[in-house]
């Protein structure tokens, strides 16, 4: 008798397995609602992303962050941005909190097989890694674009090296071409294997800088440069979403898959050629800053024949949606935001789903501030800031302020944005310290996270900084810093570097300038290098400096030995120069045996 259960508890796993529908879910960077010939504009070449429009269930009022880091935080977690401590893309702020739980979590407990492919943008250092969020394969550039400070040294576009399952790996091609042939090897070896899958592919295009191979600038010969090439980049995604989708037909599993395009935020380079009925862009509190594409396709469910839903949704809503459909519950902790969407998915009356109202914000500051750059949205209203107010209805493009006319709605969604601040505000300070101690590997700290004193600071977010030798980091509140966490105490290693040790480069030279790719704008490899005269090297915790030692500014990097009891602190790494202090641009620290 034991023996027929557990044959038939095998059966009904099995079967339970077969149930799942599989995953894959497109997110591009910073392609916004207008910036497809579907939603009217008349320039773009989206043939196939036209098609799978005509052939999905289509969130026309579907919202995000106006930025990438903080739209990312909350479609992985089901949770408003500022709750997870990711509401900028610098600073220390653009690390999603390890107390958070991800989509990827959520399906791998439910026996999915995840993977990552392109961008991740939620922290690039232990424990922050998507590995450590969920993702059994990954294959991901660093920071928030190809060449940004994380990203493996001279990046640009074409024929990068990428960390593959954390290790660095060659490739050849276009970084969006190569995202899509590392997921489309994943999703064979899982239908191979019978095994059901999550792909997740996170373009870093249409992002600036603005490149593209030739051959689809050649599409665009009439526009400027840097819309030629945007427009490029949105193309060349689109011949990868047509091919992708005929490898899951090829391989029989098109129908079982639930298949997602959508956006991070609003367009990037778009807005004034075609704004796709409203205002605003990439960052901004207007619609065009938030409001995105989203696609959801699923033959076996009958969401294959075009539908729009105007329903008022948002990022927060796909993980609840998710579990709904693949087989996970949502814990209690941390508290979910979001809202299934089933309902509103598996019926064409859209009367009964309750009206709720939202908010959405760009924060890009050390700290959130209260009514900053934010939409309180309700479904046909828009309360700006907490000042003016908008009827989408009447004034898609927001040009009208009816605040004075409508005074006892602009005081029910002030309302709603004082509950919805209250509930998180107490969370704000806490940090995501980088862990150092029980770390499987060195600990490899950029500038891109260092936290600046005294408010707002200039990060060292890109390459083009380390070559030219931008931002001391240093100003009268004292040195910028890391947040670390040191698990276990005693003896470290701390390397700093202005490059790279990859790069071997010297730590007073000027890096040369390498070869320029096709597209708009200069490669940030392709920028000449500004030798700094290093002299000297400390660290500090908290303030308070606890080594120091002269260089040797012909090597690469200067190494300095600190004994660090356990606890939480602000690390600072920097070198002296003739001009003052200077931040190490990388650091890597080493636990002594």
């Amino acid at each position: 008798m034991a023996f027929m259960q557990r044959i038939l508890l095998f059966l009904a796993f099995t079967a339970a397995l077969a149930a799942k529908p599989n995953i894959v879910f497109i997110i591009t960077d910073d392609q916004g609602y207008g910036d497809l010939a579907c939603h009217g504009n008349p320039t773009i070449k989206t043939p196939h992303l036209d098609q799978l429009h005509s052939e999905s269930i289509r969130l026309t009022d579907y919202h995000v962050s106006p930025t990438c880091t903080p739209t990312r935080a909350a479609l992985m977690t089901g949770r408003f941005t500022n709750r997870t401590g990711a509401w900028h893309t610098i600073m220390g702020r653009s690390l999603l909190r390890t107390n958070e739980r991800t989509i990827a979590d959520y399906l791998s407990d439910a026996g999915y097989v995840t993977g990552i492919f392109g961008k991740w943008h939620l922290g690039d250092s232990y424990p922050y890694q998507p590995e450590y969020r969920g993702f059994q394969k990954t294959f991901v550039h660093g920071g928030g674009g190809v060449g940004q400070t994380p990203d493996v040294w001279n990046n640009a576009y074409f024929d990068d090296t990428y960390l593959e399952d954390g290790e660095l790996t060659p490739s050849e091609g276009f970084c969006t071409d190569v995202f899509f042939a590392e997921a489309t090897e994943f999703i064979e070896e899982q239908v191979a294997a019978s095994k059901p899958f999550f792909a997740y592919i996170s373009t870093n295009a249409p992002h600036g800088p603005f490149h593209a191979p030739e051959e689809y600038l050649a599409l665009y010969p009439d526009l400027d440069p840097r819309l030629q090439a945007f427009f490029a980049m949105i193309t060349n995604i689109d011949d990868n979403v047509g091919k992708l989708r005929e490898k899951l037909a090829a391989l029989g599993v098109d129908k079982d898959t639930l298949f997602i395009f959508t956006t991070d935020n609003g367009t990037a380079a778009g807005a004034k050629h075609f704004p796709g009925g409203m205002s605003g862009n990439k960052g901004s509190n207007l619609e065009g800053g938030h409001r995105v594409p989203f696609f959801i396709h699923w033959p076996e469910k009958g969401w294959d024949t075009g539908r729009d839903i105007d329903t008022l949704t948002a990022h927060i809503d796909v993980l609840p949606t998710l579990a709904d459909y693949c087989g996970f519950e949502v814990k209690d902790e941390p508290k979910i935001d979001g809202t299934s969407l089933r309902p509103l998915l598996e019926s064409e009356d859209q009367a009964d789903w309750p009206e709720r109202i939202l908010v959405t914000d760009s924060q890009r500051v050390k700290d959130p501030i209260k009514w900053r750059n934010c939409s309180i949205m309700a479904q046909d209203w828009r309360l700006l800031n907490g000042k003016k107010l908008y009827r989408l209805s009447t004034d898609p493009f927001q040009k009208t302020d009816l605040a004075d006319e409508f005074p006892e709605k602009v005081k029910t969604m002030r309302e709603a944005y004082e509950d919805w601040w209250a509930s998180m505000k107490d969370s704000f300070a806490e940090g995501a310290p980088f862990h150092l101690g029980s770390n499987p590997k060195p600990l490899e700290l950029t500038a891109h996270d260092l936290i600046g004193t005294g408010g707002t600071a200039s990060v060292a977010w890109n390459q083009r900084y380390i070559r030219e030798g931008k931002l001391t980091g240093v100003n009268e509140d004292g040195p910028a810093y890391w947040l670390l966490k040191v698990t276990e105490g005693g003896d470290y290693e701390f390397t700093l570097s202005r490059y790279p040790l990859s790069s071997e480069l010297a730590l007073n030279a000027a890096a040369p300038a390498r070869a320029n790719v096709p597209g708009a704008s200069l490669a940030y490899r392709a920028v000449p290098g500004k030798a700094l005269d290093i002299q000297s090297a400390w660290l500090a915790l908290d303030g308070e400096k606890i080594a120091s030692g002269d260089v040797d500014a012909d090597r690469p990097s200067v190494t300095l030995k600190a004994n660090v009891p356990a606890g939480d602190y602000q690390l600072s790494a920097l070198f002296e120069t003739e001009d003052g202090p200077h931040v190490a641009y990388y650091l890597q620290i080493t636990k002594v045996d």
